[in-house]
């Protein structure tokens, strides 16, 4: 599984011209599931992203979590991160899960986030979709497992 986490001040998702989505403070996660990632990596990486400590406190340090700053979580699904683009110039996405089970650890994914306390909204799996964000700091993580 890999993740791409960017800290927002806000996010949103539209499809077709209607907003589907709107976040303010928190956590653009885009995932990317890869063949073979389980529950147990879902259930891992989730609660990693809502304790990892990229919120500021008094003194500027990366000290808080999401958690900690009641932050929102918007996560968007992204086959895309498992471009292959070692050969040719047409991106090859073998890696990237099956749709159904990819779909299954998705909706896996944002329940393990809710468990964890944070509130969470959702692109829609597998539509085409614009995701309109305002990066703070600016502050992206790639995690994977």
């Amino acid at each position: 599984m890999r993740l791409v986490i960017q800290r927002v001040s806000s996010a949103e998702v539209t499809i077709d011209n209607r907003q589907v989505a709107k976040i303010g403070n928190g956590l653009l996660i885009l995932i990317g599931i890869r063949k073979g990632d389980d529950e147990s990596r879902v259930r891992d990486l989730a609660k990693k992203c809502a304790e990892i400590r990229i919120f500021e406190d008094q003194a500027g340090k990366f000290n808080l979590s999401a958690i900690d700053v009641d932050a929102e979580a918007m996560v968007i699904s992204q086959f895309t991160l498992y471009a292959d683009t070692t050969h040719g110039r047409r991106p090859s996405f073998t890696e990237a899960e099956e749709p159904a089970r990819a779909r299954h650890l998705y909706e896996r994914f944002i329940g393990h986030l809710q468990a964890c306390g944070m509130p969470v909204k959702a692109g829609i799996f597998g539509e085409r979709m614009l995701v309109a964000l305002q990066n703070r700091g600016p502050v992206t993580i790639i995690m994977e497992d």
